[in-house]
C-alpha cells in the first residue's frame, strides 16, 4: 500500500476511536472490519435492525432455522441452519421443523430449544417488537410440540416460505432467558460463530470466536469491528494497515485505486435500489403531475453512468432481479417536459423541495447529481445532511418530504411492495417500515397476491400493483447498486463472496488470513 504523509495519518487517528481497550489478538488471529457509522450500531436486537452495520453484526452473532449459502443471496441455495430437516404439507401451509442437538447460546444461556425459536418468531411477527412484522403477517400460529421440533402453520403460503425464517432481518432466533433478562446486550446474545464480548458505544465492538459453534471452531480469534465517522477514514485506516476490510465506494477510480494497491474489491449482489420517495399528502407534491415532473427531470441512465460498472439504471419499482418484477417504463429525461407539467400544476417559477438526507458518501454523491438535474427544470432540491443512524431516524418519523433511500431486501415482490408501498407500512403507524412516501393506491393488488394458489395469478397480481404504484408516481427509481467492499488480499472468506443479505461481509468459520 502506499504510504500516507503523516499529517494525514494523524488526522486519521484523531478521527477514529482508539482500540487500545479491545486486546486485538494480532496479525492472523484478528480480522479487523471498519464501517462509516459515527454512533456505531443502532439497533443491538436484530429484528429492528436496518441499517447494514446492525445487519452484519447480526449475521456473525446470531443463525436462523435456515439460512442462505454463504456468499449467496438466490432463495434457491437456501441451506439447513438450526434446523436439520423439515416438512410440509402439498399446500405449503404446514412446516414442521426438526431443530439440530448440541447448538447452545453464547455466555451461558443454554442450549437452542424449540421454546425459543417460538419465543423468537412470535416476536419478530409482533409490530411492537419487530421492524419485520410485515414478513409474517400470514402466520397464523407457531408452536412446539417438544424441545426439539417447531411447527408452523401459515394463513395463506407466502411466496418463498423459507425466506422470513432465514439468517436476515425477522429470521434470527433469540434467547428467550436473554431477553426476559433485560439489558441492553439481551439481543447480542446468539449462537452463531461469533460472540459479542465487548463494546464500546460508538466506538468499537470485539467479537470472540465461539469455541463451541456447531460447525466448528471458527478459525479467526476474533473481529474487531470498528465504528468510524466517514468513509473517507475508513480508507485512510485500510492505506495505513489499521484495518483489513473496509465498505467502499462505487466510483471507478476508488476501484482501480484499491486494486492497484494489492487490495481485493468484491462488488457483491444483491443490488440495491435507490428510489426518491415522494410523500403524495404533501403540497407540492400531492398534484401528481409535479410527481411526474419530478420523474422527468431525473436522467437515470446518466446516473448510471456517473457510478460506474457498479451500477445499473432503474428499470422499476423493484430491483430487476426481484421474482414477480415488471418493467413500468419508466420514461426518459425531458427537463423542458418536466417545466410544463410544473407550469400547467400552477409552479411556472418552479418549485422548491426539502429532503433530509444521509452523511454516506455515495448515496450523498448521487443526491447531488439529482440536484443537479432536477435544477435543469426548475426544481430546487435543498437537502439538510445528517449522520446515517439520525437520518435513519428522521425518517421515519415523517419529517422528510423526500425521500433518497437505498434498500435491497429478500428477492420476492412481496417483501418490497409491502414494506414500501403498502399501507400497512406508511411511516408513523404501528409496524410501519418504510412506505415513506405514504402510497397506498396498490394494497388490494399487494393482499390479492399474498393470498393467491395459483402463480400465474400472484404474478398478475404483482405486476398490477407495480403499474399501479408507476402510475401514481409514488417514488422515481434511479439506479440499482452492487455493493463494494475491499478486503487485504491474504484475507480469504472461506467461500467465494457474490453477495450477502447483510449488504456486508458474512464471516463465518471459515473465514481466516492466508
Amino acid at each position: 500500500m502506499p504510504r500516507l504523509p503523516r499529517r494525514a495519518l494523524i488526522a486519521a487517528a484523531l478521527a477514529a476511536p482508539s482500540l487500545s481497550g479491545a486486546r486485538a489478538q494480532g496479525p492472523g488471529t484478528t480480522v479487523r472490519v471498519a464501517v462509516s457509522a459515527p454512533r456505531g450500531i443502532g439497533a443491538a436486537d436484530p429484528h429492528l435492525a436496518s441499517a447494514h452495520p446492525d445487519r452484519m453484526l447480526a449475521s456473525w452473532v446470531h443463525g436462523a432455522l435456515v439460512r442462505f449459502r454463504p456468499g449467496s443471496t438466490s432463495p434457491a441455495e437456501i441451506e439447513p441452519d438450526l434446523a436439520e430437516a423439515w416438512e410440509h404439507s402439498a399446500d405449503r401451509r404446514d412446516w414442521l421443523f426438526r431443530l439440530r442437538p448440541g447448538v447452545a447460546f453464547h455466555r451461558g444461556f443454554g442450549p437452542v430449544t424449540a421454546e425459543d425459536v417460538v419465543f423468537s418468531l412470535r416476536k419478530a411477527a409482533n409490530p411492537a417488537t419487530s421492524a419485520h412484522a410485515g414478513d409474517f403477517a400470514g402466520l397464523e400460529e407457531v408452536s412446539a410440540p417438544d424441545a426439539s421440533t417447531v411447527r408452523l402453520r401459515w394463513r395463506v403460503a407466502p411466496p418463498a416460505p423459507l425466506g422470513p425464517l432465514t439468517n436476515y432481518a425477522g429470521g434470527f432466533i433469540l434467547s428467550r432467558r436473554a431477553m426476559e433478562a433485560g439489558g441492553e446486550a439481551a439481543g447480542m446474545v446468539g449462537f452463531g460463530p461469533f460472540a459479542v464480548a465487548e463494546h464500546q458505544p460508538g466506538q468499537f465492538m470485539r467479537l470472540a470466536a465461539n469455541q463451541a459453534y456447531f460447525r466448528g471452531r471458527p478459525r479467526l480469534v476474533e473481529i474487531l469491528y470498528r465504528f468510524v465517522g466517514s468513509p473517507a477514514v475508513a480508507d485512510l485506516a485500510f492505506q495505513a494497515n489499521e484495518v483489513d476490510i473496509i465498505e467502499g465506494q462505487g466510483d471507478p477510480a476508488w476501484i482501480a485505486r484499491l486494486r492497484a494497491a494489492g487490495a481485493t474489491v468484491d462488488v457483491i449482489e444483491p443490488a440495491e435500489l435507490s428510489q426518491l420517495h415522494l410523500n403524495v399528502t404533501r403540497a407540492p407534491l400531492d398534484d401528481v403531475r409535479v410527481r411526474r415532473a419530478i420523474g422527468l427531470a431525473v436522467d437515470r441512465a446518466a446516473l448510471a453512468r456517473w457510478r460506474g460498472d457498479v451500477a445499473r439504471a432503474a428499470r422499476g419499482v423493484l430491483p430487476a432481479g426481484t421474482l414477480g418484477f415488471v418493467e413500468t417504463g419508466l420514461p426518459a429525461a425531458d427537463p423542458e417536459g418536466a417545466r410544463r407539467l410544473l407550469a400547467e400544476a400552477g409552479y411556472p417559477d418552479g418549485i422548491t423541495l426539502r429532503s433530509i438526507h444521509t452523511s454516506n458518501t455515495g448515496m450523498l454523491g448521487a443526491i447531488q447529481v439529482v440536484q443537479a438535474q432536477l435544477r435543469r427544470a426548475g426544481i430546487t432540491l435543498e437537502v439538510q445532511v445528517v449522520d446515517h443512524l439520525s437520518y435513519h431516524a428522521m425518517i421515519r418519523q415523517d419529517l422528510s418530504a423526500v425521500v433518497h433511500y437505498s434498500a435491497a431486501r429478500f428477492p420476492v415482490a412481496d417483501v418490497m411492495l409491502t414494506q414500501f408501498f403498502h399501507g400497512r407500512s406508511i411511516v408513523g403507524r404501528p409496524g410501519a417500515v418504510t412506505n415513506f412516501s405514504h402510497c397506498s393506491v396498490a394494497d388490494d393488488a399487494i393482499e390479492a397476491a399474498r393470498v393467491a394458489t395459483d402463480g400465474a395469478a400472484q404474478m398478475a397480481h404483482w405486476a398490477e400493483a407495480q403499474r399501479k404504484i408507476a402510475a401514481a408516481h409514488c417514488a422515481v427509481p434511479l439506479v440499482e447498486s452492487m455493493g463494494v467492499w475491499a478486503r487485504r488480499a491474504r484475507f480469504d472468506y472461506g467461500f467465494e463472496f457474490r453477495g450477502a443479505m447483510a449488504t456486508g461481509p458474512l464471516l463465518t468459520e471459515r473465514s481466516r488470513f492466508t
